[in-house]
C-alpha cells in the first residue's frame, strides 16, 4: 500500500509518544473504515502500542461492537460529536488500550443534506481519567479519499494532543 508521507510521518509521531509513555491505542472508524489503523500498522513494529481497530461502519455496528446507546444515534444522527464521543469511550471500554480515537462522518460523494453536509466529519479520542477531546470538522466536498485522508491526519493529531494531555497530568 502506498501511503502518504505526511500520514506515516504522524503516525510514526504518535507511536513513538506512546511507547515513550507506555500507552496502548485502539480506534473505532466509520467513515474511514480502518484507514486510520491500516496507517498506524503499515509502521513496523506498531504492535507494542496499536492494541486493536473497530470498524463499526453501520449505526448497528456502532451499538453493538463500542456500546453506543440507539438513543445518541436516533436523535442525534450517526455523525455527531455525542455519536463520536460514545465510539471514542466505547471503544477504550471494549478494548485493552489507554487512548481510543473515534471518527464517523459523511466521506460522499453523497449522503450530505443541509444541516450535515459532505465532508462534515466528527473525531473524538478518549484516554482514561480524560475528558474526551473532539473536534468537529468540515473538509467541504473534496472527494471522498481526500475526505478520509484529511479525517485521518486530523484523528492521530488530536490523538498526539491526548498523549500529551495523558503526560501532563501524570
Amino acid at each position: 500500500m502506498d501511503m502518504d508521507d505526511t500520514l506515516l510521518r504522524l503516525a510514526q509521531n504518535l507511536l513513538e509518544k506512546c511507547r515513550a509513555k507506555k500507552l496502548m491505542l485502539a480506534t473505532a472508524e466509520s467513515c474511514t473504515g480502518g484507514l486510520i489503523a491500516a496507517t498506524l500498522t503499515e509502521i513496523a513494529g506498531s504492535s507494542d502500542v496499536f492494541e486493536r481497530g473497530f470498524v463499526t461502519y453501520s449505526n448497528a455496528a456502532k451499538s453493538a461492537s463500542l456500546g453506543v446507546p440507539a438513543e445518541i444515534i436516533a436523535g442525534h444522527g450517526a455523525v455527531s460529536e455525542e455519536t463520536a464521543r460514545a465510539m471514542a469511550e466505547g471503544c477504550l471500554r471494549k478494548s485493552q488500550a489507554d487512548i481510543a480515537i473515534a471518527v464517523t462522518g459523511i466521506a460522499g460523494p453523497g449522503g450530505g443534506s443541509a444541516e450535515k453536509p459532505v465532508g462534515l466529519v466528527h473525531i473524538a479520542v478518549a484516554g482514561h481519567g480524560m475528558t474526551t477531546m473532539h473536534q468537529r470538522m468540515t473538509y467541504g466536498a473534496i472527494g471522498r479519499s481526500a475526505v478520509r485522508a484529511a479525517t485521518v491526519e486530523d484523528a492521530l493529531s488530536l490523538a498526539g494532543e491526548m498523549v500529551e494531555e495523558i503526560s501532563a497530568s501524570r
